[in-house]
């Protein structure tokens, strides 16, 4: 079994912001908040089962994926460090954002590569990497390694996660996992949703501490910070 508390470093846009009520909606849950929220007008049925998975985790972009912290590390640590992290002056990313399929689940996510918030990315994957406790076996085993390419195995070795650097894919999560069948309406609908707030460009200006107390706990935004730009 995982250690507990988790943390994670995501990116979550301003609590008051459009963008974070309509993920938040979606989703049924505010991290922000912690509370449950009503989805919104014109869900199927079983809206509630097609977002379980990502209700979780609140609606974020995964920056360091989620670690139990390392013994000789506390949460104030941890919470010194993205504050120091974010006070660092750097080129803040600008995407534009889309709502698209990816690996079989439906998200926002940039229209095009964004070379700014691929470094960003890998900045707190290494920045954040001593604050991480090794993985356990229940750990590896939830990353399902026999599925990942040799790249991916020496990165969930080395960072306790695949998906990093050249293989980072920024990604909003909007739906659980979803057949063909089922994607390409839920896509459409979405994305005219998602036109609504008049969003052409976004700026992943924010970074935020998300805990999770134990594993039926969802996680929650502990704290938050505005990235420097220079």
């Amino acid at each position: 079994m995982a250690n507990y508390p988790r943390y994670a470093i995501y990116h979550a846009p301003s609590p008051d912001s459009a963008l974070h009520r309509f993920g938040s909606t979606l989703l049924g849950y505010d991290a922000a908040s912690g509370d449950d929220m009503p989805f919104p007008n014109g869900v199927t049925s079983d809206w509630r089962e097609v977002t379980q998975d990502p209700r979780k985790y609140g609606f974020h972009a995964t920056l360091k994926a989620p670690i139990a912290l390392a013994d000789s590390k506390r949460e104030a640590d941890l919470v010194d460090a993205c504050a120091a992290f974010a006070g660092r002056a750097r080129r803040i990313p600008v995407i534009e954002p889309v709502v698209d399929a990816i690996s079989g689940f439906i998200a926002v996510i940039p229209a095009r590569r964004c070379d700014d918030l691929q470094q960003l990315a890998a900045d707190c994957v290494t920045d954040f990497d001593a604050f991480r406790a090794p993985l356990t076996p229940a750990d590896r085993a939830r990353r399902k390694p026999e599925r990942l390419s040799a790249r991916q195995y020496e990165y969930l070795d080395r960072w306790g996660y695949p998906y990093v650097m050249e293989e980072f894919r920024f990604h909003m999560t909007l739906t659980g996992r979803l057949s063909d069948e089922r994607r390409g309406p839920i896509v459409d609908w979405l994305r005219e949703r998602f036109a609504t707030l008049g969003l052409t460009t976004l700026a992943i200006d924010r970074l935020a501490l998300f805990k999770q107390d134990d594993a039926v706990s969802r996680f929650r935004i502990i704290k938050s910070w505005p990235l420097q730009a220079s």
